[in-house]
């Protein structure tokens, strides 16, 4: 990579992966996942750069360019993975604002590797930036980024986009370094959140800690406005919609039922291995489904998915174990010769072999205790032209705001969930139909690049005078 870059990304990782070939030696591919789906069209329209860490530890790689992308990795130690990734990252800040559905740990250590790696990807991306350039930086990991980044290159044209919940301020003024945070945030012109309950908690909490006053979606600090607002991000629906209408990937569909016994009715889940997942909430409600006598035996059988997350992390461990003891108890007491309810599969699939796995499924359940969006819920739907299809979602994903016609449910009420899986399981074929159609309109009609496209185009109309003086007036005032 050559000279600076008007149009920036800044993320904990690349979005690309290494791969070693047979021979030994190493290829880079483009990672899956919606970010970098959504993003990487736009970097290349505008010939951007991305800066991030790329995956192994206490290794340090020069700019490369990978897929029409200009990349700029960021090394990381493998203490500072420990204690800003794994530590301050996701054992302080995924708990709190998921709910604390797990305590947090407040260990200044953790925080203070997690500011010193904030500070080098504020200044990698001050040297990567040409003068008024667009700098996107993304989610929880880089709270810091944005004042750390104004500081060095007030120029800058600064976005900031949460991917994950925002909690409310109860909760987040628990957190020993919640100005910090805060302040950090506040470097950005725009702050984007899933939900605009996301970007109303930060409201509240800028005026509550810092007494900055605000009106509609504008902060108002001393010199300048930060903008608010949500953006629900979503998939690419078109890209999904014409995979699963391949002749091989509907072929592979119909060899997954055959696979698994062609049980009357197939259910999926597909999750990363996280405690916010609810994945035991909705086996525990599978099993009980069966005990009870609700679903006959050989009628149904449940395929779990659960991709390897955080590994080195004790929490995930733990909850591996609790999964598997869990699978293990229900087949154990259900199963027959030939019929296995609960299908286990703690490992990462390809992208085509996912779409025909939510091609196969005929319920798809999805059930976090707390979720920023889903995009699982997403695909899901967008793998359905047949309009054939159930979707069980929890109340307290994101992407229940969108999907009303799933059949929503409250993940803490087993019961709850055990009717709504068997009203999607008993649903004629025009019920299923006239929700899976109104689902699917929405998709498409707010899918991936319009989510980008909504972001860009706000970050990019610096604010008006008329919100300049409005400031004033609110300040005076």
């Amino acid at each position: 990579m050559t000279g600076r870059s008007s149009f920036l990304i800044v993320a904990n990782r690349l979005p690309v992966d290494r791969r070693i070939e047979p021979d030994g030696t190493a290829s880079w591919r483009r990672s899956p996942g919606g970010l970098v789906t959504a993003i990487a069209p736009v970097m290349q329209r505008r010939h951007g750069a991305w800066a991030g860490w790329h995956g192994a530890p206490d290794e340090k790689l020069e700019p490369f360019e990978q897929g029409g992308m200009s990349l700029i990795p960021i090394p990381l130690s493998d203490r500072e993975v420990e204690l800003y990734y794994e530590g301050f990252s996701n054992a302080t800040l995924w708990p709190l604002y998921h709910d604390v559905v797990a305590p947090p740990v407040y260990h200044r250590r953790m925080w203070e590797a997690y500011r010193t790696v904030n500070e080098r990807f504020a200044t990698a991306a001050a040297e990567a930036a040409e003068e008024g350039a667009v700098v996107w930086v993304q989610d929880y990991q880089l709270q810091l980024v944005p004042a750390m980044l104004r500081r060095l290159r007030p120029d800058l044209r600064i976005g900031f986009f949460l991917h994950i919940p925002f909690p409310p301020t109860e909760l987040f003024w628990r957190l020993p370094w919640r100005k910090d945070l805060v302040e950090g945030l506040l470097g950005a012109d725009l702050v984007g959140f899933q939900l605009p309950g996301g970007a109303s908690n930060f409201r509240r909490l800028c005026r509550r800690l810092l007494g900055l006053p605000y009106k509609g979606n504008e902060i108002f600090l001393d010199d300048r406005v930060v903008t608010t607002q949500a953006f629900p991000i979503s998939v690419d629906f078109a890209q999904l919609d014409s995979i699963v209408r391949e002749p091989h990937i509907m072929a592979r569909a119909k060899e997954i039922r055959v696979e698994l016994g062609d049980p009357e009715h197939v259910l999926l889940g597909v999750d990363r291995l996280d405690y916010t997942k609810g994945i035991g909430q909705r086996l525990e409600a599978f099993g009980e489904l069966l005990k009870d006598g609700r679903l006959r035996p050989n009628e149904a059988v449940f395929v779990q998915i659960a991709t390897p997350s955080r590994e080195r992390v004790e929490e995930y461990r733990r909850l591996r174990d609790d999964i598997e003891l869990q699978v293990g108890r229900i087949n154990g007491e259900h199963a027959q010769l030939g019929y296995q309810p609960v299908q286990y599969f703690h490992q990462s699939y390809d992208h085509e072999e996912l779409a025909a796995l939510y091609l196969a499924a005929d319920v798809m359940v999805v059930t976090p205790l707390r979720d920023g969006m889903n995009l699982v819920a997403k695909e899901y739907v967008s793998c359905h032209h047949d309009l054939h299809g159930a979707l069980v979602l929890s109340e307290f994903a994101g992407a229940a705001d969108e999907l009303r016609q799933a059949y929503l449910v409250n993940p803490y009420d087993v019961e709850d969930v055990k009717r709504q899986m068997l009203a999607a399981m008993r649903a004629t074929p025009h019920e299923l139909a006239r929700r899976m159609r109104t689902m699917r309109r929405r998709v498409a009609t707010y899918d991936v690049d319009r989510w980008a496209s909504e972001f860009l185009n706000a970050l990019e109309t610096p604010a008006s005078q008329t919100s300049t003086r409005r400031s004033a007036s609110w300040r005076s005032g």
